[in-house]
């Protein structure tokens, strides 16, 4: 059997960790290409090889047998195994898993903690996104129609939820999020460009206002 695997390393924020990505092709059944996903993986039933009905099956033996765990309809969870059990997937793991990677980032003062700009922890991960789908435990979704927010990263998306309130999540001060703000652009992690292109389709006036304060005060010359 054939398998062709590339590894790579993804960056979320300030924790990177690696992703594994496997060729499955057509002569691996769902059941190995359960058992090759690494761990602190989610498993779309519906990406799986072979049938959905033997897709389902599959998925739904390595529940019995402790290799994965379900996480909601089709998506399920290949945890570390400890001592106490099979580790389960923080809430913004789901959300990432359920919502993609595209358009969305942390909202409120669950960004304001992306951005070290609070010492609030809220209750619940908060995340802005281009759509909103069944309730995620844990998990507050806000919805943003802004499409250009498609091309931004978390940590930019995280910048532009700030700007909606920063009186209110920036409890260190418009200075500070000047200076981190400057840091970020320097060390590659937010793009002035970028912001550029997508706040004029943002519908809340006080981001936009906000970021142009926020360009003559931190980010470089167009």
């Amino acid at each position: 059997m054939l398998r062709r695997c590339q590894r790579a390393h993804r960056t979320l924020l300030d924790v990177t960790f690696p992703v594994h990505f496997c060729d499955m092709t057509t002569t691996m059944s769902p059941a190995a290409a359960i058992r090759e996903t690494p761990e602190r993986s989610f498993v779309h039933v519906d990406r799986l090889p072979g049938s959905s009905t033997a897709a389902r099956k599959a998925a739904s033996r390595a529940v019995k047998d402790g290799l994965l765990l379900p996480v909601r309809r089709g998506l399920y969870y290949r945890g570390r195994r400890t001592r106490y059990g099979v580790a389960a997937p923080r809430a913004d793991e789901i959300a990432r898993a359920v919502l993609g990677n595209r358009g969305i980032g942390p909202a409120g003062y669950s960004a304001a903690r992306a951005w070290g700009v609070t010492t609030q922890v809220p209750p619940v991960w908060h995340v802005a996104a281009l759509r909103t789908v069944d309730p995620i435990e844990g998990v507050s979704q806000h919805e943003r129609k802004n499409l250009a927010r498609a091309d931004l990263n978390e940590k930019e998306i995280a910048l532009l939820e700030l700007l909606r309130s920063p009186e209110v999540y920036v409890e260190t001060g418009w200075d500070a999020l000047v200076d981190k703000v400057r840091a970020s652009v320097r060390a590659g992690e937010i793009s002035a460009e970028r912001l550029r292109d997508a706040v004029p389709g943002e519908y809340n006036r006080a981001v936009r206002d906000n970021f142009a304060r926020l360009e003559t005060d931190a980010l470089p010359a167009a």
